[in-house]
């Protein structure tokens, strides 16, 4: 196997601009970015957070710091470019980590209404965990 750094993205929604919504929101996409990928926490590199002007209670990478195994990695927060009609109370990051795992193997969060960010990635990870488990009950 062969190690390099890859990028993890990922995106959510937040419900309106209080610490305690973008508290729910952050750690529901992280539980998520943690429960489909093998994360081991010494090889994250970095991680970016974007949020979207409409949302400035509280930096996301404080949240994100304020789990287990967060505490040493490199966190950044921006505020995301605005565009007018994009997605409004949007929180976005890209992480980069040092893993074996082919860029294909690596599920990317998008929840809430940030799922139609990326529909293509949604439909290959739903083909790329369904299918084989398909494939395995017929045999």
């Amino acid at each position: 196997m062969e190690w390099r750094v890859r990028a993890i993205r990922g995106a959510t929604t937040v419900s309106e601009n209080s610490v305690g919504a973008i508290r729910e929101a952050v750690m529901e996409l992280l539980d998520e970015l943690e429960g489909h990928n093998q994360i081991d926490h010494d090889e994250i590199v970095s991680a970016i957070f974007t949020a979207t002007r409409d949302l400035d209670a509280i930096f996301p990478a404080a949240i994100a710091r304020e789990r287990p195994n967060w505490d040493n990695v490199a966190l950044l927060d921006l505020q995301q470019m605005h565009v007018e009609g994009s997605l409004k109370r949007c929180i976005r990051f890209l992480i980069h980590i040092n893993t074996p795992v082919s860029q294909l193997e690596i599920y990317h969060p998008y929840l809430r209404h940030a799922k139609n960010l990326r529909p293509d990635w949604s439909l290959a990870q739903v083909s790329a965990t369904v299918l084989p488990a398909v494939k395995s009950m017929r045999r």
